[in-house]
């Protein structure tokens, strides 16, 4: 049994007892980093010596807390000092950060220790985590399918082992979906109640930072420990921080539950269906009572995403241009030359394609038709969220449409690939908190996710009913085998 298997509490009591050090759990990842990652290629970067060092300084000093001493992964979207940092594009190949995204210093603090950084989808863009200029991370439950995107190097370290918990960042989906087809827990938080202070952007009024772990439980350790307003991020939230592990009760006697037609309905194949009615029928069984109801809106989520999405992108990656860091063209014959061969040579097709999609949706002309009417749009999906979530405690119905796909298999038909997100993207829009959890298998072996859906700022309600499903279900106990 891998110590990772134990959860963040019981690891710490191993720690208090003296039956277990915290260079051993440093060792212990970077062992099975060795062992499996030259399969899964969860792992951009490792920062070995530097880990092992700050596990001999933890040691010494004998901080305490429930993430301390914990290694941990982080997307490679979210800077670290001194640890070089790519968004898994040959643009940033050899970007060394000089200084720490305010996540990497909360957590920090906490006392993790951070032992590398993780593939993605380049720049967070793509469902499969096939988009990376370094590497295809495979999914550790079948190594042909993927792992989701495009925080699937975040997924697929915690559910290979090589990590028991990881960071990823989410923006119409990118923790949740991977999450789901990795089987295991993930979180995107309300917007704004993390700081976005260090994560290299890619759509600003979207991407949320969260937690990816095995359980509800450290899950909701981690996300407490990386909330809260900062002066460095002026979209965060002013909402203090609270204790959401002690809302784990495993009570939701009366709670009711909103299930949208919209995500029972056409594309979600009928294993994911028949998983999320038997979810349905525990939290029945635990004294919570569901209805059918109607997210009229959602229909619109993906077109009206990748057209605010792209247009986002088109703005924040006008940055990379050769000239400050980063990768720079050879051969430019003058500035405007070394700005189009930079990003020529640079960015890979995916974000090519979005940027071209966001400039032309924002340009003359095309505005008002486009990006306006996008954001209307934005405001009618929003309202469908709190009006539902007035008269229910969360929405529920499930990750994924369908189970994690073949590599290679839809990564030429990008219509097809966005929408993998559909269920995911509305929650972005509406920025509210949503988290998937383990719910079930499908036929081939592969893990399904049920997606739950609070109030804004009301993760302790979405937690409180991941972990009570959690408590009555056995899926998250189960393992891949490597």
């Amino acid at each position: 049994m891998s110590l990772f298997d134990h959860k963040l509490t019981e690891i710490q009591s191993m720690i208090e007892k003296k039956e277990v050090s915290i260079p051993d759990l440093v060792d212990e990842s970077f062992k099975r980093i060795a062992a499996v990652d030259g399969e899964v290629k969860a792992f951009i970067t490792l920062d070995e010596e530097r880990a092992r060092k700050q596990a001999e300084d933890a040691q010494a000093t004998g901080k305490t807390g429930v993430l301390s001493g914990i290694p941990i992964g982080v997307k490679d979207n979210i800077v670290t000092k001194g640890l070089r940092t790519t968004a898994a594009s040959q643009i940033l190949f050899n970007f060394d950060p000089i200084y720490d995204a305010t996540v990497v210093n909360k957590l920090r603090e906490a006392g993790t220790i951070t032992v590398g950084k993780l593939n993605m989808d380049e720049f967070a863009m793509g469902s499969s985590t096939e988009n990376s200029s370094f590497q295809k991370t495979r999914n550790p439950w079948n190594l042909n399918h993927v792992p989701g995107g495009s925080s699937g190097g975040s997924a697929a370290s915690v559910a290979a082992g090589e990590v028991p918990f990881s960071l990823g960042s989410d923006t119409g989906g990118s923790i949740r979906q991977p999450a789901s087809f990795c089987g295991v827990v993930g979180m995107k938080p309300t917007y704004g109640r993390v700081s976005r202070f260090g994560l290299i952007a890619f759509a600003s009024s979207l991407d949320q930072i969260g937690p990816i772990t095995r359980n509800v439980e450290d899950n909701a350790h981690l996300l407490e420990a990386i909330v809260g307003a900062d002066p460095q991020d002026s979209t965060s939230a002013n909402v203090p921080a609270e204790n959401f592990a002690a809302g784990l009760t495993g009570d939701v006697k009366g709670l009711r539950i909103a299930v949208p037609k919209e995500y029972l309905g056409e594309g979600v194949s009928e294993e994911v269906r028949q998983s999320v009615l038997d979810a349905l029928k525990v939290l029945e069984g635990l004294g919570a009572t569901w209805e059918e109801v109607s997210l009229p809106h959602s229909k619109y989520g993906v077109a009206t995403y990748y057209l605010l999405a792209s247009s986002e992108a088109s703005s924040n990656l006008a940055r990379f241009d050769g000239i400050r860091y980063g990768y720079r063209a050879e051969g430019a014959e003058n500035l405007i030359d070394l700005y189009k061969k930079t990003r020529a040579e640079g960015f890979g097709d995916e974000v090519k394609r979005r940027i071209m999609l966001g400039t032309f949706a924002l340009s003359s002309g095309y505005y008002d038709a486009y990006y306006k009417k996008a954001q209307q749009v934005r405001t009618l999906i929003k309202k469908d969220f709190e009006d539902v979530l007035e008269s229910y405690d969360v929405i529920i119905g499930p990750t994924t449409p369908t189970p994690a796909f073949k590599i290679g298999e839809i990564i030429d038909d990008p219509l097809t690939m966005y929408a993998n997100d559909i269920l995911t993207i509305p929650v972005n829009l509406a920025g509210v908190p949503g988290i998937s959890v383990p719910c079930g298998f499908a036929e081939n072996g592969l893990p399904l996710g049920l997606q739950i859906i609070g109030r804004h700022f009301d993760e302790k309600t979405v937690y409180r009913v991941a972990h009570a499903y959690e408590q009555a279900t056995d899926f998250h106990k189960e393992k891949p085998e490597l």
